[in-house]
């Protein structure tokens, strides 16, 4: 097993005022030679919008972009017609494919806090391509369920790539095991909440561990914890 450590304060911090974001990959006005991503894993983001902050209307291309809401409320408009509003539990994602464009505010009273994550797709210039699903913590505690997968069903989002995304939300005390396919697949775990020990590390709360090299990872609470498990391709 190989792994890489990314602690929360060596992260890129952006403060325009309305948003705060907290960047663990070269992202906008940051740079760093050796954070150009992980594996196929383009971004990942940890913002707060303030409220009535938010992205006015701008374009994407062949990217898979994943928002997991952990906080507050925002609108979602774009150019395939969709307009909704997600909330804290909900996952959306957006394949940009061949192109498309949207925008998205904090229209409500509290902070937005979501978690930004841009995956390199499968397939390029497909059909742009939305859709939301929410996964209340009630439902998921002490487990850890897949909300984005590469294949189609009814319990997950899909997305345009050999990936999966897994939320953990666990009572102290608790072991999980995550088996992976070892042959050009990574994983990435950022913690949200408490902490979980990984490869015999303390991973706290805002810090990230990369891992490849393995066909099972064992993750053990040390308390009360909310994590993101990110499981992609090295490379294409």
């Amino acid at each position: 097993m190989q792994y890489i450590i990314h602690r929360k304060e060596d992260r890129g911090t952006k403060d325009i005022g309305w948003l705060v974001s907290k960047f663990s990959f070269s992202f906008s006005s940051y740079y760093s030679p050796v954070k150009k991503g992980f594996g196929l894993l383009h971004t990942f983001n940890d913002d707060v919008v303030k409220p009535g902050g938010g992205f006015g209307l701008h374009p994407h291309t062949n990217m898979e972009i994943v928002s997991i809401m952990l906080q507050g409320k925002m609108n979602h408009k774009d150019s395939m017609g969709f307009s909704d509003i997600v909330e804290k539990d909900w996952v959306q994602i957006m394949s940009a494919g061949r192109g498309l464009k949207h925008e998205e505010y904090n229209i409500g009273e509290e902070d937005v806090q979501f978690l930004q994550i841009w995956i390199e797709p499968k397939l390029q210039n497909i059909e742009p391509r939305y859709q939301r699903r929410n996964f209340s913590r009630e439902n998921r505690k002490n487990l850890l369920k897949t909300v984005v997968s590469n294949e189609e069903g009814q319990e997950h989002c899909w997305i345009n790539q050999n990936a999966k995304i897994s939320l953990g939300y666990f009572d102290a005390g608790h072991t999980i095991t995550y088996t992976l396919n070892p042959l050009n697949k990574c994983v990435y775990i950022f913690v949200m909440e408490g902490a979980v020990s990984v490869a015999n590390e303390t991973i706290g709360k805002r810090d990230a561990i990369g891992v490849w090299e393995t066909g099972n990872i064992s993750l053990q609470t040390a308390e009360a914890s909310s994590f993101i498990v990110i499981e992609i391709p090295i490379n294409h």
